[in-house]
């Protein structure tokens, strides 16, 4: 039945990407037989009117009638130009995640229930949503304490969009399989983990005590730093459905005038942008990851605030020092050694030819030195970085994607503020700073420490790992002895499980054929 519904799910939202001329608005390059001739099918079934408006507009009515978890789909298709393409992730960046609002008393109700306590109880004022998006909505509120009334903001997550998208989930993962099934292609980029990444990242989205963790978090690793700060969170207000945190009396970042009216350089608070995120991204290995200019405020102070933490990156040791080094060797124009840190990182199969690699890495870097400092995008250097990967079979990583898409809108937020912004002299202090710590002796020091400590780790397991080891060999010597047998309930399990594979083959092949009938009465 699960099965049955991802299908009915999946040719609805087939029906409506047609009718709205999405899939007319995709190219073609490359189709053949069957995805040809759905392809044409689809031309055919679009409106008139949609093929009068460009795609970004035919994307937002399709997704405006498919509902939240599309939203949440395309936000995530736009991070990763990796699978859908420069173009589309561009279009798919432009649609504006704005719904709505339901009922302040939905609202109410969903705080009562996660919270434990009657709103009355919790806040002294509680008032009309201000903004709505696909997974929650924001109340303004007051809180009376010792120290008079304070104003917070409280974000109240939707009802039923949970059970909504677990139910569009199973449709995506059905593409997902599909693609790699069908498009041996599509397996270097893997749509199923792919489909597992916004499954797990839009379940922490939609639990609001892991966005107040992550703003806790950011806040404890910014705390010395200068010119930046998140809001902080009250988490005796705080349960899986509402979290309510400080308001922000603030100046939009992309409002440049008043920025200037209030006192503020936009040229300074540019440097201070691209800096903070480069802290966060090299010292920390934890960095908003949904830093556009809507999602950034500059308070009285002149300190940037950032908000709206559903999405945060994270990067490994491993990966900041690959980050690190490409950034500095092509600051050096050491192509060679750009090339070897893709090897030894194992980003790039050991088959393919180092020399050849750099080959590739010095057509993006030679073109870059010709520039002035002004014009070299960082965004884009790294942007072009994965497109010559792909040539020689590097696998997805989600989390650089995420990186290189995030300091694109970083980046463009600096240039926003100050147009003429040089990229490399304004994340200098903080490269230049953690290179000489991290890619120096001090590397050599942690190197040796962290060996040492996972040494010790492991001489702790070893009693438990030998005992593993002799029961294992026990089990292959008796297996030796007397062959491989299933017992009575585990040969039952695997004929339950075949049946149910036929039983799915047989409902898809009747979907299809329904399917074909319906298009066939709408032509």
């Amino acid at each position: 039945m699960t099965m049955l519904i991802a299908y009915l799910r999946l040719m609805r939202a087939g029906w409506v990407m047609a009718r709205e001329g999405v899939i007319a608005s995709l190219p073609a390059d490359g189709l053949r037989g069957a995805a040809l001739f759905a392809y044409r099918i689809a031309k055919r079934l679009a409106r008139r009117s949609s093929q009068k408006t460009e795609r970004a507009e035919r994307l937002a009515r399709a997704v405006e009638r498919l509902g939240p978890s599309y939203v949440k789909l395309c936000q995530f298709l736009a991070t990763r130009p990796d699978v859908v393409g420069q173009s589309l992730a561009r279009d798919l960046s432009l649609l504006q995640d704005r719904m709505d609002t339901f009922p302040v008393g939905k609202a109410k109700e969903r705080i009562a229930d996660s919270i434990g306590l009657p709103v009355e109880t919790l806040y002294s004022r509680f008032g009309d949503a201000i903004a709505a998006a696909s997974i929650a909505q924001v109340h303004p509120a007051e809180i009376d304490d010792a120290g008079g009334t304070r104003k917070v903001a409280v974000k109240v997550v939707r009802p039923g969009i949970r059970q909504r998208f677990y139910h569009d989930l199973a449709s995506f993962f059905l593409v997902a399989e599909m693609a790699e099934t069908l498009v041996p292609a599509s397996r270097r980029l893997r749509p199923v983990e792919i489909a597992r990444t916004l499954e797990q990242t839009t379940k922490i989205e939609m639990d609001m005590r892991l966005e107040a963790a992550a703003l806790s978090e950011l806040a404890e690793n910014t705390r010395d730093d200068p010119g930046f700060r998140v809001p902080a969170v009250d988490w005796e207000r705080t349960g899986r459905d509402v979290v309510t945190m400080e308001w922000v009396d603030g100046i939009k970042i992309s409002e440049i005038e008043a920025l200037r009216a209030a006192g503020h350089d936009p040229v300074h608070l540019s440097e201070v942008l691209i800096q903070s995120f480069l802290r966060h991204t090299l010292r920390d290995g934890f960095f908003h990851a949904d830093m556009h200019q809507g999602n950034l405020f500059v308070d009285r102070q002149g300190l940037i605030v950032a908000v709206d933490m559903g999405i945060v990156g994270r990067l490994g040791k491993k990966e900041r020092r690959f980050l690190a080094e490409i950034l500095y060797g092509f600051i050096k124009r050491d192509y060679q050694r750009v090339a070897e840190v893709h090897f030894e990182a194992g980003y790039v199969p050991a088959h393919h030819n180092v020399a050849s690699f750099a080959q590739a890495i010095r057509a993006i870097g030679e073109p870059i030195h010709g520039q002035s400092a002004e014009t070299i995008s960082m965004a884009k250097l790294l942007t072009l970085l994965f497109e010559v990967t792909e040539l020689f079979d590097m696998e997805t990583r989600p989390e650089l994607i995420m990186l290189q898409k995030t300091m694109v809108v970083v980046e463009g937020v600096s240039r926003l503020l100050d147009p003429h912004f040089n990229m490399w002299k304004a994340s200098e202090p903080v490269v230049g700073d953690w290179i000489a710590r991290n890619l120096g002796p001090a590397r050599v020091v942690a190197d040796i420490r962290d060996g040492i400590h996972a040494a010790a780790k492991l001489a702790e397991q070893a009693p438990d790992l030998a005992e593993r080891a002799e029961r294992l060999s026990q089990e292959i010597d008796e297996m030796s002895r007397s062959g491989l047998r299933f017992d009575p309930e585990t040969a039952e399990a695997i004929g339950k499980a075949e049946a149910r594979h036929m039983r799915s083959g047989r409902i898809a092949l009747w979907v299809i054929a329904l399917m074909a009938i319906y298009i066939a009465f709408q032509l």
